[in-house]
């Protein structure tokens, strides 16, 4: 018989012996300001916003609003450090900066595990083993990169290799779902391609971008190289605008991608867009079962499915159907939810009251399109944002489960008897940002992933990520790569 769900109500018994990840000795200030010119400030617009702990709806910090002003003196800021200081510094000295805040992110990794999961409601396992280190090894590999990229984007003899310049001042704006990996997936290959940063957090995860500010201070990175200001989506609009910005690097919602795209169209701006996803998870009858259990669990489970590039739609062969999903239904019971720094915990807190919202709609719409809905038996704590791992059968491609992003722990499940059927349903979607294969045999990997079309198609594992391996999206899951080469190619210009 499988193990029920296991809930953790630590809200009765919040004060346990500290334990590793535990928040004990974590320091969060009660209020933050902006990081302009290597200094917090207050802002000008006057306002700060409280930053919350979504498993306790208890308030953490407050933290300064970027107004229209704020965001200039930043831009300015970075103009200035990128004309007489970062662009001309020599390339090997400039690598040193970089490697030397990867160095402090390990050894401040703790620290920034805990405050990832506080203000993010995530386990603290995955900040602690997954978001933390592969944030570190970003700064890493991007350091090598600094004084080589005349061999990373080479040159006709003809030419000099002088002619590779950085593009200039970049606005980055982050999501709240892996706030310090994304802040060094952009800021890493900037930096090492010479440019200067403004960077926006998201306004509900906002703490460990603000950590890293002081990372890159301790780090003494000349003033104005990064500069990380806070706020919603006007703070977001007036930096996409600012007329002094050379490039956006943005990661978020297809809709906010749109609206990007036509605010800067004209401008000569160069962009990246990173948007929403809805990845097929396909499953052969082939397949090593259990391992594919796994996989599906950890494809759409991590994270609270707060993940662009969530395995969210699930395609199993008819064959082996009824098994695959009685045995997917049994794992999902022995998950564990509740405190995100309970190192045991499987699920943590979803990110926001709205995006708990957002996930109940989507939810309540596929109920009522005639999808059977599956969850644990399980209670929930009392207090925070939560929600039961979610399976949907019964779907048809026209259902909204399947075509909409719901960027939670809901997963639809279809059958397929032919490769070719698995291949036009899993193309059979606005977005084409992820995938997923399992089989045993090579050839068929080699051919769904080739007709796929999707910008990473995994096999026999999901999620996997290398900073040498770029990542990105067809249709409406963005364009551009970050990660590797290809993450380094739009901080660059060749004239």
């Amino acid at each position: 018989m499988a193990k029920k769900t296991k809930v953790l109500d630590f809200h009765s018994k919040w004060n346990y012996a500290p334990a590793p990840e535990s928040a004990d000795h974590v320091e969060v200030n009660k209020s933050y300001g902006l990081f302009i010119n290597n200094e917090f400030t207050d802002p000008l617009s006057g306002k700060y916003f409280e930053t919350i702990n979504p498993a306790r709806e208890a308030k953490l910090a407050e933290v300064a609003e970027a107004g229209p002003q704020d965001v200039n003196r930043a831009v300015q800021a970075a103009s200035t450090a990128f004309h007489k200081v970062w662009s001309v510094m020599p390339p090997a000295e400039r690598g040193k900066y970089i490697y030397r805040i990867a160095r402090i992110i390990q050894e401040r990794a703790r620290e920034l595990a805990v405050l990832e999961s506080m203000n993010g409601g995530k386990p603290i396992r995955e900040s602690r083993d997954v978001d933390i280190p592969l944030a570190a090894a970003h700064f890493f590999y991007y350091a090598g990169w600094a004084d080589k990229l005349d061999y990373a984007f080479p040159v006709k003899h003809s030419q000099k290799p002088e002619r590779i310049k950085p593009v200039g001042v970049c606005g980055q704006i982050i999501p709240w779902n892996f706030p310090l990996l994304m802040a060094a997936w952009k800021l890493a290959p900037a930096l090492a391609a010479g440019n200067t940063v403004v960077l926006k957090p998201a306004e509900t995860t906002p703490l460990t971008a603000l950590k890293l500010a002081e990372i890159i201070r301790d780090a003494d990175l000349p003033p104005g190289v990064v500069n990380i200001i806070n706020g919603g989506g006007t703070t977001g609009a007036a930096l996409v605008n600012h007329p002094g910005i050379n490039k956006i690097a943005f990661t978020g919602s297809t809709e906010v991608g749109k609206i990007i795209q036509k605010s800067i169209a004209g401008t000569g701006k160069k962009y990246t867009l990173e948007l929403g996803g809805k990845a097929a998870n396909i499953v052969f009858a082939d397949a090593a079962i259990d391992q594919a259990v796994e996989g599906v669990v950890n494809g759409i489970f991590f994270n609270q499915g707060h993940v662009c590039c969530a395995g969210s739609r699930l395609f199993v062969q008819e064959p082996v159907a009824d098994l695959f999903i009685r045995k997917l239904k049994d794992r999902i019971e022995t998950l564990i939810i509740g405190d995100p720094l309970d190192k045991n915990t499987d699920i943590g807190a979803i990110n926001s009251k709205e995006q708990l919202m957002k996930i109940k709609r989507l939810v309540k719409a596929g109920l009522n399109e005639g999808a059977t809905c599956y969850q644990p038996d399980c209670s929930l704590p009392s207090k925070g944002f939560w929600f039961r791992p979610t399976l949907f059968t019964n779907v048809t491609q026209a259902n909204r489960v399947v075509q909409e992003e719901i960027f939670g722990p809901v997963l639809s499940i279809q059958t397929f008897r032919t490769v070719e059927e698995a291949i036009e349903k899993a193309n059979n979607i606005p977005y084409g940002l992820s995938g997923g294969v399992w089989t045993d045999k090579g050839a068929k990997i080699f051919n769904v992933s080739s007709q796929i079309r999707a910008g990473v198609v995994w096999a026999n594992t999901f999620n996997k990520f290398d900073p040498s391996s770029p990542f990105g999206g067809y249709k409406e899951s963005g364009m551009g790569r970050e990660g590797g080469l290809h993450g380094l190619a739009p901080y660059i210009q060749m004239n």
